[in-house]
């Protein structure tokens, strides 16, 4: 039984030969591009590189443990002296003094720190932190919220 509303197609129409091609392939391709590729390798002529290097085996620099070059004792020593330079003024440079007593503490912690710079990097540290706390305390009392 065919169905009276579908009708047949006109003679025009002409009948693709063999199977369906693939959606978005040019023709004359009959495997998708991701298919299996071959993993030989490919030599197109004498490999020059491998007669050159046969007698050099790869072997690491050293068996020493690596070098640590971060150094944290001269970034406390900035930040304490810019903490102290504004706890000059105000009382706002007060979390960049704990950043730097911080750095300081955990620079004296390394055993490759300059200990003079972390000493004076807890210093200063701690002194722009007693100026900042200072000014604070001041104005939290011209202001009478204290005393």
């Amino acid at each position: 039984m065919t169905d009276p509303r579908i009708e047949g197609p006109t003679p025009e129409v002409e009948r693709p030969q063999g199977p369906p091609p693939m959606p978005g392939a040019p023709k004359g391709y009959g495997r998708f591009p991701t298919g299996p590729v071959s993993v030989e390798p490919v030599t197109i002529g004498p490999d020059a590189d491998a007669e050159a290097f046969a007698d050099s085996v790869w072997e690491p620099a050293s068996t020493a443990e690596p070098v640590d070059d971060a150094r944290l004792a001269p970034w406390a020593l900035f930040a304490a002296i810019v903490a102290l330079a504004t706890s000059m003024f105000v009382g706002w440079g007060i979390p960049v003094a704990i950043v730097a007593v911080i750095a300081a503490i955990m620079s004296l912690r390394r055993p490759v720190e300059s200990r003079a710079m972390a000493i004076w990097a807890l210093v200063l540290g701690l002194a722009a932190t007693l100026f900042s706390a200072g000014w604070l305390i001041w104005a939290a009392m011209q202001f009478e919220i204290m005393g």
